[in-house]
């Protein structure tokens, strides 16, 4: 108890979101914290005073502060607005400065950026509105402000706004956490899971520095049209909705899973719990693998997870194009060898840098939402049924009987005279999955035995 409430004294690193107005600072703020608490607007002095509330990333907690639109000079609310802002950079322990790439440079920016050395609070620059890698080269143009390197991001949509809240929680030093018994560790939750039946969860999950972030950010690129942002920095990972051929896929894009020696220090332990809770309630999981390291332990967890979920897993191998020709070999075998268990494992190639292949998740998902969401008629699956055990009979027992109970992943109930064994199961899993294209997405058969 002592501990608990030492911990609840703790005093919290203070952030404050500093910018002139209508730079995204409420935008960014919305986005960190995971609700619209501030009023966001497209025209300036929309947001006057501070909002200071309690923010969380990677198991990291700390306050978070919305400053109103700093300007040089102005009216008399212009400088109380402006008052209130340089009270927050003097007592935050960081500041994110917040400029606009499609804007450039101003008179303003250049004023606040002297403010703001004058302060002498560490400072980060995020260069908001980077919609996409066309903009990337532009925020180099912010580095003449003085206050170290730019960081490009786009609040509205999420777009390395993980990154730059990995920084920010490093330099603060915040402290973690603390956590209940009730975060459910073991075992998967994932079928009572509610979810919006028009759209298809994609969870991008993997350990730290494999690309997640890149492809995440390649896959709701500018081409398409982003119909819905559903702000969750606050759970640990940045939802996106996009719409593509008539289908709505909400993107996940989740922090890394580190080494299980550090689950737990805090951040580490955090992270694997939103990691695994964004695969349970994911429809579909593309797990990330950096293959120049190849299958990791934390490889297998986070896949051995997706299987027992239930969901389709996709992997993929990123940075394939820096492997050597025998290195490529040398991974198709161990991934072969150490993932296995999942089922129809096909990986998919990629550089999420480059673009190459990235078109083939695409097709990828498209055949994993189908078969998840797929039902098979009762007459077709006893056809089937029938024609197995004439091919291959099962030892002291017959299916009399076989009707799929439910989808998403597609579920069958064996009506039996005694019991199956394992390795007959698996075989009639086999060959429902080949004969009706289920292809990635795993199966669960259920036996139940003839009682009279």
């Amino acid at each position: 108890m002592a501990e608990s409430n030492e911990q609840s004294a703790e005093k919290l690193p203070v952030v404050a979101i500093v910018g002139r107005p209508n730079v995204g600072k409420s935008t960014l703020f919305n986005r960190v914290v995971g609700k619209r608490l501030a009023i966001v607007e497209e025209k300036p002095k929309v947001t006057r005073d501070r909002k200071e509330v309690k923010a969380m990333w990677a198991g990291r907690e700390f306050e978070l502060v919305d400053t109103g639109g700093w300007i040089q000079g102005g009216d008399a609310l212009d400088e109380k607005v402006s008052a209130q802002a340089e009270a927050a950079a003097r007592l935050a322990d960081l500041v994110i400065f917040v400029v606009d790439v499609t804007v450039g440079i101003t008179e303003d920016d250049a004023a606040a950026a002297r403010m703001l050395q004058r302060s002498k609070t560490p400072c980060v620059v995020a260069v908001n509105k980077v919609d996409s890698e066309k903009l990337e080269p532009s925020i180099w143009e912010f580095s003449a402000l003085g206050l170290g390197t730019p960081w490009p991001i786009s609040a509205l949509h999420g777009r390395s706004s993980g990154d730059l809240l990995d920084h920010v929680v490093e330099t603060v030093d915040a402290p973690f956490e603390r956590f209940d018994d009730e975060l459910d560790l073991p075992g998967a939750r994932g079928f009572d899971k509610e979810r919006n039946e028009k759209e298809t969860a994609v969870a991008i999950v993997g350990r730290p520095n494999v690309g997640k972030s890149t492809l995440f950010n390649r896959l709701i690129g500018a081409d398409r049209s982003v119909t819905h942002d559903m702000p969750g920095t606050t759970t640990d990972s940045i939802d996106t909705v996009i719409e593509r051929d008539g289908h709505q896929l909400r993107f996940i894009d989740t922090a890394g899973l580190r080494r299980k020696s550090k689950i737990g220090d805090g951040t580490e332990y955090f992270s694997m719990v939103r990691s695994l809770k964004a695969i349970d309630d994911a429809d579909i999981s593309l797990l990330v693998i950096d293959a120049r390291d190849g299958v990791t332990a934390q490889d297998q967890r986070l896949a051995e997870r997706i299987d027992i979920a239930g969901s389709p897993a996709l992997v993929l191998l990123n940075k394939w194009d820096l492997l050597s020709t025998y290195e490529k070999e040398n991974l198709e075998s161990e991934v072969a060898n150490k993932l296995g268990f999942l089922a129809y494992l096909m990986p998919i190639r990629i550089s999420a840098l480059s673009g190459h292949n990235v078109v083939k998740i695409w097709a990828a998902i498209d055949e994993a939402r189908t078969a998840y969401r797929s039902r098979i008629p009762t007459r077709e699956l006893n056809k089937l049924m029938e024609s197995i055990q004439i091919a291959h009979p099962p030892k002291n027992t017959k299916i009399l009987y076989a009707v799929q109970g439910a989808t998403d992943p597609p579920t069958m109930t064996l009506f039996t005279t005694k019991a199956v064994e394992p390795t007959y199961l698996r075989y009639v899993e086999n060959r429902i999955r080949e004969r009706f294209g289920l292809g990635t997405t795993p199966l669960k058969l259920r036996v139940r035995r003839r009682t009279h």
